[in-house]
């Protein structure tokens, strides 16, 4: 990697129909970042986007009538365009679905299983779909996922391993030996103590209960799981294994990852080791920052605590959604998201502070000088108290960002901005106004609150993306070259001659009593216009259930399928069963059928039947069907539905 590259990712997001403040709160924080070593001259890659495999997808696509891809390709339109609304500058946007990803996720996969880092066993234990999580008995809590607080299934299947335990000792040496690897330090203890220094198990790294996800070249019986799909895409992204490697060799390895705490343990164990069997290096830095929590509890959709990020930024503006989100919370501690909160920032630091003190500062300027800096200014008392602090704010700010600290770098601009708004009450321009004499003091003093208003407006730029341009343009700005980032470490740079624009209020002050009672009747809104769906859609199903009708969306959610018999026996112990192997397309499927009694496992083999493909798998006496295929009984006989022509198995009956 070269001296002025920076590399920094945010991990994939899971396609949900909808996200939360929460999710905003990493992509703007790893933007801030990208945005402050772009203007710093780095050379800057940021990668984003959406993890898009695996069973909690292919079962809630299957809910809604639809396929997988298409289920995700509708919520990867609204993930693009709330990173387009909060201003994030991403360079580059992977999604698990996209055929270079998956091309090389196999080639790693098969790189892996050649030198013995993968090989094949079987997997019994407890898993969460939603958390897409594997747990054994003793971790669960109260039977549950000890994460989510839902339901796990028991899961046994054959599976794939990659020899996770085998990298125990070199990641501990590792990360003892690089400190700054695993921010911030508690997080560091925490991997060390509770997970590597206990030991290690090998990982499951493959699945055959489903079937959407990315298929193991050499059994097609098995799909890739997520820790080598999902976490591989730090490098597919960049062209790893490809013809064209170039941002690979360019940029790894990563400067940061920023992931919240929850799945830091998947990057610092399994990711390295992982990186650590293919030979690559490891990343620099993988900070695990903390949640944005609503009401005592972690944001989710599932309960309900969600707060609408498009909503808020239509509200209040992408600037003070942004500053809120890096100014409340100290970056790696979790924190309190409130409307009321973030009223309050709105009005004290932003309307008050820096609005206040740009609005008088062009108003001064065109009430007493018509307009136009004049260029004859006189020095005076706390020129030098100002300037010191204002100068002494860009390093301070470089130090905070280079350690990730939002909050603390935000802080001390807004010191800055706090001390030009204290120079004004001490110099009290109002009072030199009124005699001629002190025309040029008067000009010294409020070419100082200018200059000020140049160097913070610089100094904000990573974290508010529109409010600078607005100074700039009340300011009268024109020289861009004034405006770059080393500049925001020399004073006297704002241009005499400069003519204001005295616009809008940059930030207004709410009436929080007001807004809190409208934000109030917002919330009750959505909460009756949720209450009149769920009310509408149990009297829909109410009504088809009492009436004996289903509709044509109830029929599409079911998945059918002509399959092809290609062996069949009888189940041991059963005698109505026969353990099925059908074949659909390229996929291969096991069925429990309960037509013992009227088919021979001979006359079966070669039939084309139709499979219902999307039934939830079950186990008949101990043996895992999955599907269900379809016959007609009158009490006495039962006879297969068949078709009467030939046709590929796998098409779909309509």
């Amino acid at each position: 990697m070269g001296n002025n590259t920076f590399y920094i990712t945010t991990p994939i997001y899971y396609p949900s129909d909808k996200l939360h403040i929460g999710h905003s709160y990493t992509t703007v924080a790893a933007d801030a970042i990208a945005r402050y070593k772009r203007l710093k001259g780095y050379d800057v890659m940021f990668l984003t986007g959406t993890d898009e495999h695996g069973q909690k997808i292919q079962r809630k696509a299957e809910a809604k009538g639809v396929t997988p891809k298409q289920y995700v390709d509708e919520i990867v339109v609204g993930i693009k365009e709330l990173w387009k609304l909060l201003k994030i500058t991403n360079d580059k946007f992977i999604r698990t679905t996209d055929k270079e990803h998956e091309q090389t996720v196999q080639k790693i996969f098969k790189k892996l299983y050649d030198q013995g880092d993968i090989y094949k066993s079987e997997y019994e234990g407890w898993y969460c779909t939603p958390c897409e999580s594997f747990w054994t008995k003793t971790q669960l809590v109260d039977g549950k996922c000890p994460d989510c607080g839902r339901e796990v299934e028991l899961t046994k299947e054959e599976s794939y391993f990659f020899r996770l335990s085998k990298y125990q000792d070199r990641l501990i040496k590792f990360i003892e030996e690089n400190p700054d690897f695993i921010q911030p330090v508690s997080r560091q203890n925490e991997m060390l103590n509770n997970f590597l220094r206990p030991g290690l198990e090998d990982l499951c790294v493959s699945r055959t209960t489903f079937n959407w996800g990315v298929p193991v070249t050499f059994d097609d019986k098995h799909v890739v799981y997520v820790w080598i799909d999902a976490l591989s895409n730090y490098i597919t992204a960049l062209g790893y294994m490809s013809e064209n490697d170039a941002d690979y060799k360019k940029y790894w390895p990563a400067d940061v990852h920023l992931v919240g705490k929850e799945i830091v343990r998947f990057h610092t164990i399994i990711w390295p080791a992982m990186l650590m069997a293919l030979g690559e290096p490891l990343p620099k830095q993988v900070y695990g920052h903390g949640w944005l929590l609503l009401e005592g509890g972690k944001m989710s959709k599932s309960k309900g605590n969600v707060v609408d990020p498009v909503i808020l930024v239509d509200k209040y503006g992408v600037d003070a959604i942004r500053y809120f989100l890096l100014r409340e919370v100290p970056f790696g501690s979790d924190g309190v998201f409130s409307n009321e909160a973030l009223i309050n920032r709105i009005n004290s630091d932003l309307a008050n502070d820096l609005g206040n003190l740009v609005s008088r500062t062009v108003t001064m300027i065109d009430k007493y000088f018509g307009g136009v800096m004049p260029e004859e200014r006189q020095a005076g008392d706390f020129d030098e108290d100002l300037k010191k602090i204002v100068l002494e704010t860009p390093s301070k700010v470089e130090e905070l960002l280079d350690k990730l600290q939002f909050s603390s770098a935000l802080s001390e601009i807004w010191k800055a901005i706090s001390r030009t708004n204290k120079y004004i009450d001490e110099t009290t321009p109002w009072k030199l106004a009124k005699d001629e004499s002190s025309k040029a003091r008067l000009a010294g003093v409020i070419y100082n609150l200018a200059e000020s208003l140049r160097i913070v407006s610089i100094l904000l730029q990573p974290f508010m993306p529109e409010t600078p341009e607005k100074i700039w343009q009340q300011l009268g700005i024109e020289d861009k070259s004034i405006l770059e980032w080393e500049n925001s470490k020399n004073w006297g740079l704002y241009p005499v001659g400069a003519k204001v624009n005295k616009g809008d209020v940059i930030f207004p002050r709410i009436d929080i009593k007001k807004e809190m009672e409208e934000l109030e009747k917002l919330t009750n809104q959505q909460a009756e216009s949720k209450d009149q769906k769920d009310e509408a859609k149990k009297q829909k199903e109410d009504k088809n259930s009492s009436d004996g009708y289903i509709t044509i969306e109830d029929f599409a959610k079911i998945d059918l399928r002509v399959a092809k018999v290609l062996e069949a026996e009888k189940v041991e112990g059963a005698d109505k069963l026969l353990k099925l192997k059908l074949e659909m397309g390229e996929e291969i499927r096991q069925v429990v059928s309960g037509i013992a009694k009227h088919y021979s496992p001979d006359e079966l083999v070669g039939k084309n039947v139709i499979l219902v493909a999307n039934l939830k798998p079950a186990k008949l006496k101990g043996v895992e069907s999955q599907g269900m295929i379809l016959a007609a009984s009158d009490g006495k006989e039962l006879v297969l539905a068949t078709l009467d022509k030939a046709i590929d198995s796998g098409t779909k009956v309509r």
